[in-house]
């Protein structure tokens, strides 16, 4: 847990740079499942956990004023027709012990009229929205194995 924050404090990203999450199994499927017991989950419906585990992509301003968080869902299970009586997706919500950040920034990719992905923006607007964003991804990470690999 503190490995990721050392780095993150040692070598600040540039806007230019991208560092990014992305699991650390060399595994080509992004279906894990999300434990309840690991307090971090993502939510596009309201109530519903989205099982699949996104590509993240963050960059950060140099002086750490803002940074932004760009997540990719390949085939998430919120478009499972299992998973249609729940709702529609009202946005991105991510949940830890600490509370929900959210994000209204979601778009969906469709391939010959069927949807395949999400991209969702989130934007942290100060080092405190920052620091917050990266304990939820240290919860949400330690639980989907996901690993932090830094810009060259």
């Amino acid at each position: 847990m503190g490995l990721l924050r050392s780095l993150l404090v040692l070598v600040p990203a540039a806007m230019s740079g991208v560092d990014a999450f992305s699991p650390s199994s060399p595994m080509s499927s992004s279906r894990f499942s999300t434990s309840l017991d690991a307090g971090a989950e993502i939510q596009f419906v309201k109530g519903l956990e989205e099982k699949v585990v996104p590509d993240i992509k963050l960059t950060r301003a140099k002086d750490g004023s803002s940074g932004t968080a760009t997540f990719q869902f390949s085939n998430p299970n919120v478009f499972d027709a299992s998973t249609a009586s729940f709702g529609d997706v009202t946005g991105m919500y991510l949940i830890d012990e600490e509370g929900e950040m959210s994000t209204s920034d979601v778009n969906a990719n469709f391939v010959n009229g069927k949807p395949q992905s999400i991209e969702c923006l989130y934007v942290m607007t100060s080092p405190d929205e920052w620091d917050r964003f990266m304990r939820f991804m240290e919860r949400y990470g330690e639980a989907n194995g996901l690993g932090f690999n830094k810009a060259g």
